[in-house]
């Protein structure tokens, strides 16, 4: 799967391409563009320059206009003058192989999308192999329609029996193509990665069986908001978090004691916008986590400026995997970074989220969610204690209502569940 790793270029520069339209003004353009910025970086890419175009849709054979097309061809040539090489050009939508073609034949570079940037993020974080096949399904999905790019010499031609050439017998016609043969062996490699994971996925059932009667909690949440932060804090474990996009891949899931309450919490994959389908339905095992737990603690990075619709975001991605409704916590991280600028008395410009006070902001909508919201900050730990008080009253609720007759101390493995 080498096509799609761009780490093994760990200073390969790149330049961002998106577009303004009808349903993305230029400010929501320009958060995109830092997201995929952010997402290079993770990958191991440099950025050196966003290319942005106005139109209302973007265009069916080249994403964006000739005359910008023009414009970033020159751009690479110029940095090639100057001996400072363009690696790759990555496009803030999910291209088609028609797309994909003619920028190539353009451009002279790598061409990368989003969608395909998101996969090489994952292949590189997958450690395990369950996550490592949930990755090399969802890129073979992304490939099978884009093979037509993939390949790029001649089909290959195989004498039949008709040919008057005297060849092999059971060889048909022409032969068949290159493209043909890579289809078969992609559609038989899924076959077989399908496989593995039902088979992955029957070992979890049976695991999640004997774990006894416990509350399940999960957390989720977009990418990089704390979670597996908040994982360490809550289960005083050791999960790998750091400040790069989909740092955790692989479901843990701890037994977590708040005075004498035992419950399982498991860290998930976090989302993002505009997530693969092909990845979401490739990582269904993973996220049955989620979809089986009782309670949800739903993670905001309330120090991003547009944690509204990454809320927006993650509600989406939970019910469209068959999660939304459950019970859940919103839990407001990273208050210690909260940041808002002042409006001048005679300011009479609309107020945004940039110039409210934080104290302000929680007697907005914030309010009416009462005891299912709380504010802390993992990385400093403030407000944990309370975070933890709030978790035991919901989890023992949870309890009641599914064991009514049961105790709540129960022997089950400390460490991995």
């Amino acid at each position: 799967m080498k096509e799609f790793v761009i780490s093994e270029a760990q200073a390969e520069t790149a330049i961002l391409v998106g577009l303004v339209t009808r349903e993305q003004n230029e400010m929501k353009t320009k958060e995109y563009l830092d997201e995929l910025e952010f997402l290079a970086h993770t990958a191991g890419a440099v950025v050196v320059k966003r290319f942005v175009q106005r139109l209302d849709t973007p265009l069916s054979t080249t994403y964006v206009g000739k005359g910008k097309l023009e414009e970033i061809r020159a751009y690479i040539e110029s940095e090639a003058e100057e001996e400072r090489e363009v690696g790759m050009a990555i496009f803030d939508d999910e291209l088609s192989a028609k797309q994909i073609r003619n920028i190539e034949a353009e451009l002279k570079i790598k061409i990368l999308d989003r969608t395909s940037l998101i996969l090489d993020i994952f292949a590189m974080r997958a450690q395990t192999s369950n996550a490592k096949t949930q990755v090399e399904l969802a890129q073979y999905k992304y490939m099978l329609p884009r093979l037509t790019r993939l390949w790029t010499h001649l089909e290959r031609q195989g004498g039949g029996s008709g040919s008057g050439k005297g060849g092999s017998v059971g060889l048909r016609g022409p032969g068949e193509t290159q493209l043909e043969m890579d289809r078969r062996i992609i559609l038989n490699r899924m076959s077989l990665l399908k496989n593995r994971l039902a088979d992955i996925e029957k070992q979890k059932n049976t695991q999640r069986k004997g774990r006894g009667r416990l509350i399940r909690v999960a957390l989720v949440g977009y990418t990089n908001v704390g979670k597996s932060t908040l994982m360490n804090l809550l289960a005083k474990s050791d999960v790998f978090a750091e400040n790069k996009l989909f740092a955790t891949l692989d479901t843990t899931v701890r037994k977590v004691i708040i005075d004498n309450l035992p419950f399982l919490l498991s860290d998930t994959v976090g989302f993002i916008r505009k997530l693969p389908t092909d990845l979401v339905e490739s990582f269904k095992s993973t996220l049955d986590e989620v979809r089986e737990a009782d309670l949800l603690l739903h993670v905001v990075d309330i120090s991003h400026p547009d944690f509204e619709e990454q809320i927006a975001v993650v509600d989406k991605t939970l019910a469209d995997i068959g999660a939304g409704g459950k019970p859940t916590i919103i839990v407001f991280n990273k208050v210690d970074a909260y940041t808002f600028v002042k409006k001048d008395d005679d300011d009479l410009t609309p107020r945004t989220r940039e110039n409210i006070p934080l104290d302000e902001l929680k007697s907005t909508w914030m309010a009416k969610l009462d005891d299912n919201c709380i504010f802390v900050s993992a990385r400093e730990r403030l407000n944990i204690d309370e975070l933890r008080r709030t978790l035991y009253v919901k989890v023992k609720e949870l309890h009641v209502q599914k064991y009514p007759y049961n105790d709540f101390l129960y022997d089950i493995d400390d460490t991995q569940v």
